[in-house]
């Protein structure tokens, strides 16, 4: 096998850890020695040991001498676990393959500055833009501390999310729809708006076998939830947050009583000011947020400015009609020039539709 190899193996690992760690990275790592691999670990849960850890701790052998491949960067500070840079010296590891470096700012080349101080060989870059996918929501969050946010929905190849008469069960077809509980496992938080609560009332849960359930957060400026909503009545098994301008104490109390947490979050355009809203977010390490919510709450996430990336999936089907919601509304751009542009596109295929995924490219000039 080659470094390569061996990095690609310490990315799988790395996957393994996806959804339980946030909002740490998901990181992997493969120890060899003598052309062998002796010890292989990932992070698995946040709180607990790191991948580098977890390797050495899995040691068939004696470590000392061995190369170790590691995804990310090791830390050097001491956070909920103890720096991995002095687990790696006490090892006595002889060289280091990294594929990230890491942007938090306690880290960003101390790790690796501190293991060649010491004598260990460090090379860089080994698989760096796999690597540099798999924590796109931890470079974004350690960064900006917002969370990463996905705008996701379903549609027809003519643009519809669902028919004239607003039925929407099933735009898509069974492997699409398990691609999306797959997301919602991975995403601290899920959201939408009270428009997509009263009109289907969902429970916004992870439907996978053995997966974590994200946060609900429901975006309600006058708090218009119903209180029989599903969202409300299992507020006390899963963490809802209702995001509201309204000020009522009485009327709050009803949704707290229910187990729901009130945010009270300032009004921008006569709703709920998302960008304060994803930095109080950012705040309770909600790292990322994937945005389920019909047009008017996409078109307000788009305009202010807080969407990362883009997840179209794509039903070959067509519903026509003047009235069928698009997934986009709002005002809209007034010309074709002040679109919002994507970039980096991937198509991958699910069954007999699509997922077209795009990121967000701000600062790009737009003429309003």
């Amino acid at each position: 096998m080659s470094d390569l190899d061996y990095m690609r193996l310490a990315l799988e690992l790395a996957r393994r850890g996806r959804g339980w760690t946030s909002p740490n990275p998901m990181v992997g790592a493969v120890i060899v020695k003598d052309g062998r691999i002796i010890g292989r670990g990932w992070h698995e849960r946040c709180g607990q040991p790191h991948a580098e850890r977890n390797a050495l701790a899995s040691c068939a052998e004696d470590p000392r001498g061995a190369v170790m491949y590691v995804t990310l960067e090791p830390c050097c500070h001491h956070g909920r676990q103890p720096p991995c840079t002095d687990a790696i010296l006490e090892a006595g590891i002889r060289r280091v393959s990294v594929g990230s470096g890491d942007p938090n700012p306690l880290v960003a080349g101390k790790g690796i500055g501190i293991l060649r101080d010491h004598g260990v060989e460090v090379v860089e870059d080994v698989l760096r833009e796999e690597c540099d996918k798999l924590n796109e929501i931890f470079f974004h969050y350690i960064q900006t501390k917002r969370p990463f946010v996905v705008m996701k929905y379903a549609m027809t190849m003519d643009g519809k999310i669902a028919a004239y008469t607003g039925a929407s069960k099933w735009v898509t077809g069974e492997e699409a729809r398990a691609h999306v509980q797959e997301q919602r496992h991975r995403c601290a938080a899920i959201m939408v708006g009270v428009g997509t609560v009263l009109a289907d009332d969902p429970l916004l849960t992870c439907r996978l076998e053995g997966g974590r359930d994200p946060a609900r957060v429901i975006c309600d400026t006058h708090l218009r939830t119903p209180l029989t909503a599903q969202v409300v009545t299992t507020a006390k098994e899963v963490p809802t947050i209702v995001a509201t301008c309204c000020m009522d104490q009485e009327r709050r109390r009803a949704y707290q009583d229910a187990g729901c947490r009130v945010l009270s979050v300032a009004e921008r355009d006569g709703h709920v000011d998302l960008w304060e809203l994803m930095e109080r977010l950012g705040r309770e390490e909600l790292d990322s947020v994937l945005l389920e919510g019909g047009g008017t709450l996409n078109w307000a996430a788009l305009e202010c400015g807080v969407v990362q990336k883009v997840q179209a999936y794509i039903a070959p089907k067509l519903f026509g009609g003047r009235e069928a919601k698009t997934p986009v509304e709002g005002l809209g751009v007034p010309s074709p020039e002040s679109a919002f542009r994507l970039k980096n596109t991937e198509i991958t295929r699910l069954g007999e539709d699509f997922l077209m995924e795009s990121e967000v490219e701000y600062g790009v000039h737009r003429d309003y």
